[in-house]
């Protein structure tokens, strides 16, 4: 018998039955995440939810989606790729759930030159790991092999999430009032943003390697840079369930600056502390080492607080108690003020 013969489809950089090969290899680790709600496995054309109208009675459907930039050339440079999928549906469910939705199916969108099985199943067994964080069933996705658009072993990667919550109880800062106070979540560090002027800082301009220890950071930079997204969602919803939360901010790309503004009803401001949360040495290091005006930091980075959770003063203290009680590092970082008709900064940080 003739050996067969190699398809004109893989000559062209596209191997159909690695692709075969790669789904039947995360069908384990991709049902591991799976919850009750989820009908079917992997492998369909599409994903089934079950809405349990029981819980909802006026159910909304709320649909997020997001990348990780260019921590995905950090990931290649230390050859680790198995935390950048938490970093994905972290961008993704912590959006949603600041608007008081649960999160419940995630689907990625994985883009590469050249299919490496071992990569590609570092990177879904991250995505699984965030979604078990965040109790959100990983139903599907694409994985898409694209010789000619990206060199061979370069990937990118999106995220998609859909949620619930009832039309009732969505949080959309309408019932923030002045007095609120802000309840801030530490970050792991960087999370997913700024990543573009970190690489600029720390690899063009200053030749440093990820492998090099920094005193600062008491590690290897690529060990600090790599530190996954904290997924915020199962605290947030602990929360709900014994506390009224006014509105959230997930303090991603902008920062303090560009964020808070979106949820703030007309005439009121947010005037935060800055010394009222520890700093972590990273942020120090980089604004040193870039010589990054203080006000471009507090826009581009997270400056140590993931999350932003603006509650009625007369709870905030227990509130902020409760999240330490379910594993989150909490402070009251600031409160929110009307503004006079002369003002025109909603954000101040003194």
């Amino acid at each position: 018998m003739s050996e067969p013969t190699k398809s004109k489809y893989s000559e062209a950089g596209v191997d159909i039955d690695k692709g075969n090969a790669f789904i039947e290899d995360i069908k384990e680790i991709v049902s591991s995440t799976h919850q009750r709600s989820v009908l079917g496995g992997i492998g369909g054309f599409s994903s089934h939810i079950a809405i349990d109208t029981n819980k909802y009675k006026k159910p909304v459907i709320v649909n997020s989606t997001d990348g990780v930039g260019t921590k995905l050339a950090v990931a290649h440079l230390c050859n680790k790729h198995d935390t950048i999928g938490i970093d994905l549906v972290a961008m993704c469910v912590n959006d949603l759930v600041v608007g008081g939705a649960i999160p419940l199916c995630f689907l990625d969108y994985f883009a590469v030159g050249k299919l490496e099985l071992t990569i590609a199943k570092d990177v879904i067994t991250g995505i699984a790991e965030g979604c078990r964080q965040a109790q959100c069933s990983l139903v599907g996705g694409e994985t898409a092999e694209m010789p000619g658009l990206y060199k061979d072993k370069d990937y990118d990667l999106a995220g998609f999430v859909t949620g619930i919550v009832d039309r009732d109880s969505i949080i959309d800062g309408s019932d923030i009032r002045a007095g609120d106070q802000i309840i801030g979540l530490t970050s792991s560090g960087l999370h997913s943003n700024g990543f573009s002027l970190v690489r600029k800082i720390c690899f063009a301009d200053n030749q440093l390697d990820v492998n090099q220890h920094i005193d600062e950071l008491g590690c290897e930079l690529g060990h600090e840079l790599l530190k996954p997204t904290k997924i915020y969602v199962q605290a947030v919803l602990n929360v709900l369930k014994n506390y009224p939360i006014n509105g959230m901010v997930h303090n991603t790309g902008g920062g303090f600056i560009d964020n808070i503004p979106r949820i703030l009803p007309k005439g009121y401001k947010a005037v935060l502390n800055s010394s009222s949360w520890p700093l972590p040495p990273v942020f120090p290091f980089l604004q040193k080492l870039g010589d990054i005006p203080l006000d471009e930091m507090y826009r581009t980075f997270n400056m140590g607080i993931g999350l932003l959770v603006i509650v009625n003063e007369t709870q905030a203290n227990d509130i902020r108690h409760h999240f330490e009680a379910v594993g989150e590092e909490a402070y009251i970082i600031g409160k929110i003020s009307p503004m006079s008709k002369e003002e025109t900064v909603t954000v101040e940080i003194v």
